[in-house]
């Protein structure tokens, strides 16, 4: 994970999505308590409270399902299927770059460009 600067992973078997690992999941249950990575199985330590978004969703409901819920990484299903994974960090350059394109547009509206 820190070799391609990748914060969670999520875990898949026989196709069907059975958990996540993220670098705060590692760093609670293998160097708090004083394990190795090489004597611990993924499964051993995984999340398997999986909260998961679907590709209709927004923006903003996903970033209500992030809060509320506590996690920065959510795998996005559709129909069971894992397609995807979109991060807080997605979330929030998402949210600027609407801001900023929302703005850009009241400037030129302001200075009477079309």
């Amino acid at each position: 994970m820190a070799e391609n600067n990748i914060a969670s992973l999520v875990v898949v078997e026989d196709g069907i999505l059975v958990g996540i690992i993220s670098e705060r999941i590692y760093a609670r249950e293998i160097i708090l308590k004083g394990r190795t990575s090489l004597g611990t199985l993924v499964r051993e330590i995984m999340s398997t409270r999986l909260v998961y978004a679907r590709p209709d969703q927004s923006v903003q409901e996903c970033m209500a399902v992030m809060t509320a819920k506590g996690v920065r990484h959510l795998p996005v299903l559709q129909d069971e299927e894992l397609i995807g994974i979109v991060s807080i960090g997605d979330m929030v350059k998402s949210v600027l770059g609407d801001q900023a394109f929302t703005i850009e547009q009241y400037e030129h509206y302001m200075h009477g460009d079309r």
